[in-house]
């Protein structure tokens, strides 16, 4: 069987890779251009729809949540386990044993008002993360001072992986805003105001026993209860409407990011990440043009 010759092969690997980084930059273009273009909005202000807002991570609940590899606490969590394992041949490779990644809603506030944000299927920018080693298949404390995680020099056989977004980080978070308005539920409402009534049987017969005879007949229990819901009405219209947005995945395919970054860095970083993707694509356009001449 003849080998294709080398410079061929090389060709066709220069020009694989070429297409597939020209077609990154493209992406990274269009979503650098999406990430400038969407103007950065006050939560107070936002309207429902893409956006793009910043702000202090808070927990969504009455305490922060703890990530599970060192209990640090933190808004959300993603972590992963792996184990180093040899083949046949002596070959070493990491074998991912276990990971996770946090699904709670947290709170990001920018000082005038707040929204929740749920980072499912979110593409995450961590304040913290860290790589260590041990000799368990669970660490036994926290990373090592100064997390020095060279993967050359390391000993244990099993590798931590633990990312985090920290209480009060700042974040910019460029996705679907959706809310909602809740009035509570009336019917609710109506059988605890007649419950609150029934408690005071004297005032509920002199109002609405209407014939006197001790107790009150459907008709009368009707009309207990058709006033009852007229005072939950007009309460319910008194009442301040709460307002719950939420920022989760989009629904039309834009980018989900959540990134301890500034709006300026984040473009930043998504021009770089273009610039490079175009810089190795027009290296493999020159490294396949050169292999081809040499098949000549």
């Amino acid at each position: 069987m003849r080998t294709a010759p080398p410079y061929l092969v090389l060709a066709v690997i220069a020009a694989a890779l070429a297409l597939s980084a020209l077609w990154r930059f493209f992406v990274r273009l269009r979503r650098e251009r999406q990430v400038a273009d969407t103007p950065q909005v006050r939560i107070r202000s936002a309207a429902q729809g893409y956006v793009k807002v910043s702000g202090r991570a808070q927990p969504g609940g009455s305490a922060p949540i703890a990530s599970p590899l060192t209990s640090r606490p933190c808004v959300w969590w993603s972590y992963e386990i792996a184990h180093q394992e040899h083949d046949s041949k002596g070959n070493t490779r990491w074998s991912v044993q276990e990971s996770a990644t946090s699904v709670d809603l947290f709170v990001l506030s920018d000082g005038d008002a707040q929204c929740l944000v749920g980072p499912v299927k979110a593409e995450i920018t961590p304040t913290t993360a860290n790589v260590w080693y041990g000799d368990d298949s669970w660490p036994c404390g926290p990373p090592p001072a100064g997390d020095i995680s060279l993967p050359l020099l390391h000993t244990g056989k099993w590798r931590y992986t633990e990312r985090l977004l920290g209480v009060g980080d700042w974040l910019t978070v460029m996705g679907e805003l959706r809310s909602h308005s809740e009035v509570g539920d009336v019917a609710a409402a109506i059988a605890a105001k007649l419950h609150e009534w029934k408690q005071d049987q004297a005032a509920l017969l002199a109002r609405f026993d209407l014939d006197h005879d001790g107790k009150l007949s459907a008709a009368e229990w009707e009309a207990a209860r058709q006033a009852a819901a007229a005072e939950c009405q007009t309460h319910k219209l008194q009442s301040a409407i709460a307002r719950t947005s939420v920022i989760s995945q989009p629904a039309n395919g834009e980018p989900f990011l959540i990134a301890a970054r500034s709006t300026t860095q984040l473009e930043r970083r998504e021009r770089l990440y273009a610039a490079l993707d175009f810089a190795l694509g027009l290296i493999g356009v020159m490294v396949c043009a050169w292999a081809i001449r040499h098949t000549a």
